[in-house]
């Protein structure tokens, strides 16, 4: 069997369209990710957080130190019972409640004014984003696999036109852009 450019660049349109179609999904589970994890430092991927204010009895607080009672008497008005771990006083006059899932309510025994955090996992962003720590050893081989589908995909990609659109016109002045922008990028870092 004899190969020419037109059975390469035919075959080249083939496993582009093939293998572009296998691992869309992965590409934009890749950027979702990829974006969530690049902005961390104001936005948290994994959980949601929601802050409210509240108040309660001061009285629950006269003899003292609050008992485990009185702290799922407190959780009981703010629904949270239920979901109690364990309590304790990072200062005197600091009650810290511990719930499931990593809310927590932080009271001031003196005025008790308090502040209740409540943590919900984010349904699409806490899943994507642990493809970015690697979760395992199966992991790792189709991260790998997907790294050298990425690879031939760019290679089929770039095969498969002639001319002046092609790697050797357009094509390669927006192939070197492509490559160049990164390494500037990291030069001026």
């Amino acid at each position: 069997m004899k190969l020419n450019a037109a059975k390469i660049r035919s075959w080249c349109r083939t496993w582009h369209r093939d293998l572009s179609f296998v691992f869309a999904g992965m590409f934009i589970v890749y950027a979702l990710s990829g974006i969530a994890m690049n902005h961390r430092d104001s936005f948290n991927p994994n959980y949601s957080v929601k802050r409210s204010e509240l108040q309660v009895d001061k009285s629950l607080f006269s003899q003292g130190k609050a008992d485990k009672e009185q702290v799922l008497r407190i959780l009981e008005s703010i629904g949270e019972s239920r979901n109690f771990t364990q309590f304790y006083y990072p200062e005197p006059n600091r009650l810290k409640i511990f719930l499931k899932g990593g809310s927590s309510v932080v009271i001031d025994t003196e005025n008790g004014t308090g502040v209740y955090e409540k943590l919900s996992r984010r349904p699409i962003f806490s899943f994507v984003t642990k493809l970015h720590y690697n979760p395992g050893r199966l992991w790792t081989y189709f991260a790998d696999a997907f790294g050298i589908a990425m690879i031939l995909i760019t290679i089929t990609g770039l095969a498969m036109l002639k001319g002046k659109n092609g790697l050797w016109g357009k094509g390669g002045i927006e192939f070197g852009i492509g490559i160049l922008v990164p390494v500037i990028i990291l030069l001026v870092m």
